[in-house]
């Protein structure tokens, strides 16, 4: 067993000192938001931070899931999130594995033009009618997933990846008689989930944020997607406040609306699914970002 000399063991005692800051850091503005979600409307009127509740109370939750679509909104996110995410990763896996070949004809004007598409686009009324109109995905679960189906940043990212995968490994795969599909199937994507499980995350957060595509093109109340359907809580919320608040002084008594902690209550149940998924692909997700990043 090595035994740590005297400034060894200073340096690791720094380490940790410094990690478990870090830490704290990180986890207090999520800590704040559930605190302040669990929190009375009336005590938390004057803001600041605090470290446990004010007033315990499940008020804003219970207003928050007091709409029984809210329940149809998670199913909606839910089925965007898996397929979309599902369909995503293997259309972007297959069009990134020839790009990371360098022996691919016209593999730079493919490059040039998925990266061109990063820079501009056809504008956002062309864009519209093209999906409203000829392509007639409004109102359909499909408008919420085609429109992030490919994206040029998470194919460079994967073929950069790829890249880094031993030629060597291939060549004997190539002289002991393996075919392309065996190849692919038997040595790429299985050295490949590190950068697969990177990206799988990215394309997975954007489909559960997003909100734009519902606002829109979602015209059906049961199409309606969570993070949509929070924000026009939040709206009607700030509405009802500001309604509150310019009436006489003898019905507004007794009237507080929990603008502030139902904010937070939305806050925690938008983001809670993605912070218990994360730890699953920590160990994959460390690996293929900082491989990813190292070559152009």
């Amino acid at each position: 067993m090595k035994f740590m000399t005297k400034s060894e063991r200073v340096f690791q005692a720094f380490n940790y000192l410094l990690l478990t800051v870090v830490s704290l850091v990180m986890i207090a503005p999520i800590w704040h938001v559930l605190m302040f979600s669990l929190s009375h409307a009336r005590a938390v009127v004057g803001g600041g931070y605090f470290i446990w509740p004010k007033d315990f109370s499940v008020s804003a939750y219970r207003i928050v899931l007091r709409d029984p679509m809210i329940v149809t909104a998670y199913k909606n996110t839910l089925f965007v999130v898996i397929v979309g995410t599902l369909v995503n990763l293997v259309l972007t896996f297959l069009l990134a594995y020839p790009l990371c070949k360098k022996d691919l004809k016209g593999r730079t004007v493919i490059q040039f033009g998925i990266f061109f598409t990063m820079l501009f686009s056809g504008g956002l009324v062309p864009w519209y009618m093209l999906i409203s109109r000829y392509l007639n995905l409004k109102s359909t679960f499909w408008v919420l997933v085609l429109p992030n189906l490919i994206l040029p940043w998470f194919v460079l990212i994967l073929r950069t990846f790829m890249q880094k995968i031993p030629t060597e490994i291939i060549e004997s795969c190539m002289i002991d008689g393996a075919g392309e599909y065996r190849i692919f199937f038997r040595i790429i994507f299985p050295l490949s989930k590190p950068g697969l499980a990177t990206v799988g995350l990215f394309i997975m957060l954007r489909y559960w944020n997003d909100w734009w595509l519902a606002m829109l093109f979602i015209e059906k109340e049961s199409l309606v997607p969570l993070q949509y359907m929070l924000y026009r809580m939040m709206n009607n919320i700030a509405f009802l406040t500001s309604s509150s608040n310019q009436m006489p002084p003898g019905l507004k008594a007794g009237i507080v609306l929990p603008k502030e902690s139902a904010r937070m209550a939305m806050a925690v149940l938008a983001a809670g699914p993605m912070l218990m998924v994360f730890p699953f692909f920590q160990k994959y997700f460390v690996k293929g970002l900082t491989v990813g990043a190292v070559k152009g």
